[in-house]
């Protein structure tokens, strides 16, 4: 701040700005934790401040209860949600947050609800605010815009779905309880009322359009195969879509297992048949006598048409390309559908969509699972051996991901050589047909103790026995790919191990160590759902919020957003027009 000679306008003095905000003006909820959701908050992270906009945490200090300057904390390189009432020694605790120009804002413990750390879909830094300047504003008011318009289409395209008409399925059929009542393990909760949310949905005369997000491994696949049969009790065909041929191929095996003693014909259709058999199974569909067909994207093809198809599942669907989208937008006003998502999204935008999208969260993890246990380190022969020889030893299957197709049969002869105990195969895309199918026939049942695979198992494989993965060069993996990958092990009851394979050749960047650390601290069941890992999180809600939606998210931060999106739907279905984000009277910021 400037002081100026009103004649000259000259300079006569530079202030630093520092605003101390009063104690009481805003009720910090009692249902708030700030920061819960997010990794500590570090000296250098970027905020947001309700009233104030962006700006960064540069440390805290005490607030002396004289008039004179706050006295320095000794150790205020980092920050924990605790309660206000740890932190008081004989003053009140302060974050201090640097904005623009070097002014500095004093936020008090009981005042931290209206602080966020910024979080946003790019890795870019974004332009801190001026303290008392009207861009905040500005920012708030678009993304409320954003919001609002992005709230309005998801409630337009509902009001249009629950004026069409539908299929009302039947209540549960005898031998719907008897099919159920098989399942070898106990339901979680949530799986047991994701079940009845998509029960209540189909026996409603109107399409419906679920969406059904679970952590990896926490049951979503059982939700919808009783979601299928209800579908095909009804005399009714049900699609599964997947991503992935070895995808199409796990379910296949999974529901012809699971309805073994029942008379429903179930077929899959991808690019593992041959031409003659894909011609059949297409004939079978449109004559009605396939009542379930698993496939990849060539279910959506033009020649393949149903003799009455009431259910539709999606599984990942952020995985396929625009046209593919394109098609299912058209099904999604025809039939019932539902889409799973391994995929976690935050829990504020989870609340801030209900009402707007029918939405089912598992978050608990089924009885008798285990952490994995976790480690970085570096290339080692011998520990490799180590680790794959303990495996077998119990008789188990071991997934070692190198994700380069050029060499990966290279490294197969290698790990032969190295366990030469261990029976061997090689998995990856660019495969012929034939071959990828016996490969995974031979690891399903058994006779493969060691696969060496590219990424293709990240989605989808699920092999109780598998429960040792080694990931090589781990330092060129997202966060996201990792913990996809770790996914594929300890999904049952047995002490499962992952080992991210640091390469000889270079030295991890910070930001990779950074992302192997993540992977190591967080090991909890679910934490998909509860640690700090923004760009998975970030990853799920650009899925379901869509890429145009980012621009909104970068101005104002994440969890603003979700908030103003929160009260655009809240409006927008009590009938209130447009007005003013979000009053000051009203709206606290703080995660849920």
């Amino acid at each position: 701040m400037r002081s100026f000679n009103p004649k000259t306008l000259d300079t006569l003095d530079r202030h630093t700005m520092v605003v101390i905000l009063p104690r009481r003006i805003h009720t910090r909820p009692s249902t708030d934790v700030p920061f819960e959701s997010f990794v500590d908050l570090r000296k250098g992270d970027y905020v947001v401040h309700l009233e104030h906009g962006i700006g960064r945490y540069i440390g805290r200090e005490t607030l002396a209860e004289s008039s004179g300057p706050p006295r320095p904390r000794a150790s205020g390189d980092d920050i924990r949600g605790r309660p206000a009432s740890h932190e008081r020694r004989g003053g009140q605790d302060a974050l201090i947050l640097e904005y623009a120009d070097g002014d500095r804002l004093y936020v008090p413990m009981d005042q931290l609800h209206l602080v966020q750390k910024y979080v946003a879909f790019g890795a870019r830094a974004p332009s801190v605010h001026k303290l008392g300047g009207a861009a905040w504003e500005r920012a708030k008011t678009h993304a409320y815009v954003g919001a609002w318009t992005y709230a309005k289409a998801l409630l337009d395209i509902q009001a249009k779905r629950l004026a069409l008409p539908g299929i009302a399925f039947s209540k549960d059929h005898e031998w719907q309880r008897t099919f159920e009542a098989a399942f070898p393990y106990r339901e979680t909760p949530d799986q047991l009322t994701a079940t009845m949310d998509v029960k209540r949905d189909m026996e409603q005369p109107r399409p419906m359009d679920r969406l059904l997000l679970g952590d990896v491994g926490y049951g979503k696949t059982e939700v919808a195969i009783r979601a299928a049969f209800k579908a095909v009790m009804d005399h009714t065909q049900v699609a599964l879509l997947v991503p992935t041929t070895i995808l199409a191929y796990q379910h296949y095996r999974t529901l012809t297992k699971r309805m073994a003693d029942f008379p429903i014909q179930i077929e899959m259709l991808s690019r593992l048949q041959t031409d003659a058999q894909q011609r059949a199974i297409v004939d079978a569909v449109a004559r009605g006598h396939c009542d379930i067909v698993i496939g990849t994207h060539r279910l959506l093809s033009g020649d393949l048409r149903f003799h009455d198809l009431g259910l539709l599942i999606v599984d990942e669907e952020q995985r396929f390309g625009v046209q593919d989208k394109e098609k299912l937008k058209q099904w999604r006003s025809q039939m019932d559908v539902l889409t799973l998502s391994a995929t976690p999204i935050p829990r504020t935008l989870y609340l801030s969509l209900v009402g707007a999208r029918d939405m089912s969260l598992i978050t608990t993890a089924p009885e008798n699972r285990h952490p994995v246990d976790t480690h970085v380190v570096e290339e080692d022969d011998e520990a490799m051996r180590r680790w794959i020889l303990r495996e077998l030893a119990r008789n188990g299957q071991v997934y070692v991901i190198h994700n380069r197709v050029h060499n990966i049969r290279q490294v197969a002869q290698r790990l032969s050589k190295l366990v030469p105990e261990a029976r061997i195969g090689v998995a990856h895309g660019q495969m012929g047909e034939h071959e990828l199918e016996q490969v995974m026939l031979a690891l399903m049942d058994g006779s493969i103790d060691v696969l060496i695979t590219t990424t293709i198992i990240e989605s989808g494989i699920d092999i109780p026995n598998a429960n040792t993965l080694i990931v090589r060069n781990a330092e060129a993996f997202g966060l996201a790919d990792l913990y996809q990958l770790r996914g594929r092990v300890g999904r049952f009851d047995r002490k499962a191990y992952a080992y991210l394979v640091l390469s000889k050749d270079g030295v991890p960047t910070a930001e990779a160590r950074k992302r192997l650390d993540t992977m190591m601290e967080h090991t909890a069941l679910g934490s998909g759902f509860k640690i700090a890992m923004e760009d998975l999180k970030i990853r799920g809600a650009g899925n379901v919020l869509g890429v145009e939606q980012s621009g909104h998210i970068s101005a104002v931060g994440f969890d603003l957003y979700c908030r103003l999106l929160r009260e655009a739907v809240s409006r927008i279905r009590q009938g209130v027009s447009p007005s003013e984000p979000l009053s000051r009277s009203r709206v606290t910021v703080g995660t849920t």
